[in-house]
């Protein structure tokens, strides 16, 4: 009997240094080293406000409201192109507050925001390990970006430069010219069938005509042939996750079985063997490689598990098929609005089209020659930019932008903010005014290394030149088939679901030209 209590004794007692432990670890993570981290900061000036005890600022965050959303539900809301103050209101209070540098706290991570100029600059020329995208990205507290991309070798990674090289994607391009020109071309006849069912003027809402467009062309680039399932699966996921980005900071949260998490987590599961279906039924093929197959043979030339290859694989797939299809979509519906909303402009671009193509379809030499189309999208990605910040985390202790930043902490740069600064642009910076590229990116303002519509240094989007020409080419089709105007039906709501996506849709009133 005293072996048994002894027994029992030392259970106890292993059981309470645990308990102590696991206390102690958590106190740490969540509470000493963020509060390390802020004073850190503070000693070095660097203020913002008072975060409470492991939720930090989110409070602030949501209680931080715009009218904007309200009064367009309301009807009461004009059309302008000012969208950071009505989407980020906290973050706008805290710059005015505070300058363009403070820190903030999202739970237990810590955020450093550095909006100004030069800290663009430095980001372009950063080339260290020390600074990296977010550990709650790579690790996958974002569904979207999986944590098998950061399983993998040299091997891989040599294999790795060679799909993401621009010289790959200018290759896609020319590849993918004739099916872009098709999947376009099947929107332009969808519209007419349309248009003759209305009597010669249709109320057509967008949306998701161009996001077919685009799901078709990302998709057929990274598998060979239209996913529709892949991509409708992505946009869910993304949907949910967008309602719950500002909360990724709060510790195992994304762990809880709610009802979002078990929705997220069935469609990551489908995705995932969706994924790896199209892996199993490409093998052998002799076809023309596409991006799948590109990864996959990196991924084989590895010393990988077969589960790490798997994991690798369909991350790297949702990296690039997820911002392919929005880079393509929404871009598409921002311009087409402000074309609608300003005729003038949809005039010259119809006009420039149709002398450049002759009524021959677009092809490479032709793109390249509409400057007034680049003009209009180069301003409506300014007014609408696809990435809305730039982040980094410092994997170590580092100095960037004057500041000694802790392991860590991210690092937040609101590009919004700078493309809406009126010392960059000019009094004029909320108006929709294409003519300020006239000569390019390096004319259209004071500070041109400010604007980075595709990212900016070794982190850019290497798909940039595959996005522009999916514009252009369904733009231009678009645009020298019909002419359009706002629907009365259209609601101007910016809101941020990870990218400035219109809330309620874009409805137009199109008529044959």
């Amino acid at each position: 009997m005293e072996l048994v209590f002894m027994f029992l004794r030392i259970i106890s007692t292993i059981l309470l240094v645990g308990l102590i432990g696991v206390i102690v670890l958590l106190y740490d993570s969540l509470v000493s080293k963020p509060e390390r981290q802020r004073s850190k900061l503070q000693k070095q000036g660097i203020r913002g406000p008072r975060p409470s005890m492991l939720v930090g600022n989110l409070l602030q965050m949501g209680t931080t409201q715009s009218k904007d959303s309200n009064m367009a539900r309301e009807g009461k809301k004009e059309i302008t192109h000012g969208c950071y103050a009505g989407l980020l209101p906290f973050l706008d209070k805290w710059r005015q507050q505070y300058g363009p540098t403070f820190m903030f706290s999202m739970g237990n991570i810590q955020v450093l925001h550095m909006s100004h100029p030069d800290v663009v600059k430095e980001m372009a020329a950063y080339t260290s390990f020390d600074l990296g995208r977010p550990t709650y990205q790579k690790k996958g507290l974002h569904p979207l970006f999986g944590e098998g991309i950061v399983h993998a070798n040299g091997a891989v990674w040599a294999h790795q430069r060679k799909v993401m090289a621009p010289e790959f994607y200018m290759e896609k391009v020319k590849g993918m010219m004739k099916f872009m020109v098709e999947s376009a071309v099947s929107v332009i006849n969808e519209w007419n069938r349309e248009i003759e069912s209305a009597g010669g003027v249709a109320d057509i809402k967008i949306d998701e005509y161009l996001r077919n467009f685009s799901g078709k062309v990302i998709s057929k680039a990274c598998f060979g042939r239209d996913c529709k399932e892949i991509i409708s699966k992505l946009r869910a996921i993304q949907e949910i996750a967008c309602k719950k980005v500002i909360l990724q900071g709060i510790p195992g949260l994304r762990s809880l079985p709610t009802k979002s998490n078990r929705e997220m987590w069935r469609l990551e599961k489908e995705v995932h063997a969706l994924i790896l279906k199209e892996v199993n039924g490409r093998k052998g093929s002799e076809s023309e490689k596409n991006i799948l197959q590109m990864i996959v043979e990196g991924a084989k030339s590895s010393n990988l598990s077969q589960d790490e290859i798997d994991n690798f694989v369909v991350d790297n797939c949702k990296n690039i098929c997820f911002p392919g299809y929005e880079n393509g979509a929404v871009p598409a519906i921002w311009t087409l609005m402000l074309l609608a909303l300003y005729p003038e402009w949809q005039d010259k671009v119809r006009a420039e089209v149709l002398e450049t193509c002759n009524g021959q379809s677009p092809s490479s030499d032709m793109l390249n020659k509409m400057k007034t189309l680049t003009m209009v999208i180069y301003e409506s990605l300014r007014l609408y930019p696809l990435g809305s910040m730039l982040t980094r985390e410092a994997f170590r202790d580092t100095k960037f932008g004057g500041i000694d930043v802790p392991k860590g902490v991210s690092i937040w740069v609101m590009l919004m903010a700078l493309y809406e600064d009126p010392d960059i642009w000019g009094p004029d910076v909320h108006k929709f005014d294409p003519e300020r590229f006239g000569n390019g990116i390096n004319g259209a303002c004071q500070l041109p290394h400010v604007y980075i519509p595709f990212g900016n240094g070794p982190r850019s989007c290497l798909g940039q030149h595959f996005a522009m020409a999916e514009l252009k080419i369904l733009i231009s089709l678009i645009v020298s088939n019909f002419t359009f105007s706002l629907s009365p039906k259209y609601i101007h709501s910016p809101v941020m679901n990870l990218i400035i996506e219109p809330e309620f849709g874009v409805d137009l009133l199109v008529r044959k030209v």
